[in-house]
């Protein structure tokens, strides 16, 4: 593999790397970058190692029923797969997918969301001690996200103003950007 010193400074970076560079660009979070390139990448597997400019909807619909019908996945499984493939085109190869006709997607299960009575979450709190007892807390208490509550960091706890500063959460909202 060679070096990007090494390498002819007129040719352009590789499809995959030019994706990471695309996402970063529009400041995408890291795991929506590992998703993306994820989806790319077992398309251009699944189109027999073609490049996707050479590829059209045809390609596209009939991966993304492979997903849903052979491999059957989540609806939003397809949903992320098929969101990868049109920021590739639209980012990357500057090519609009007209309107993905025939495509087959999966039902949406109808599912109402589990919520813990008050009495619950006392007792779960009850079980938990130390760090477990603080993160359960913080998720619970402060509508934090998983990730967002393992990367807080000291200087994130304002105990005076009893504030939690969140540093790229989901969705991309910065700090002092109010959506109210």
């Amino acid at each position: 593999m060679s070096d990007f010193r090494t390498a002819d400074p007129e040719s352009k970076p590789r499809l995959l790397e030019q994706l990471r560079h695309a996402i970063r660009y529009k400041h995408y979070s890291y795991r929506t970058e590992q998703a993306y390139v994820h989806w790319v990448r077992r398309f251009i597997l699944f189109s027999g190692k073609r490049h996707p400019v050479t590829l059209g909807e045809a390609e596209v619909t009939r991966f993304l029923n492979h997903l849903a019908v052979d491999r059957q996945v989540a609806a939003a499984t397809q949903d992320q797969a098929l969101s990868a493939l049109l920021f590739l085109y639209r980012e990357v190869l500057k090519t609009d997918l007209p309107w993905l006709e025939g495509l087959n997607r999966p039902k949406k299960p109808v599912r109402l969301p589990v919520v813990l009575t008050e009495q619950e979450v006392k007792a779960l709190l009850a079980e938990l001690s130390g760090v477990h007892w603080v993160l359960a807390g913080l998720l619970y208490g402060a509508g934090l996200r998983v990730l967002e509550a393992l990367r807080l960091r000291v200087k994130d706890v304002d105990f005076g103003y009893r504030q939690v500063l969140v540093r790229d959460g989901k969705g991309g909202e910065r700090p002092g950007n109010d959506a109210a």
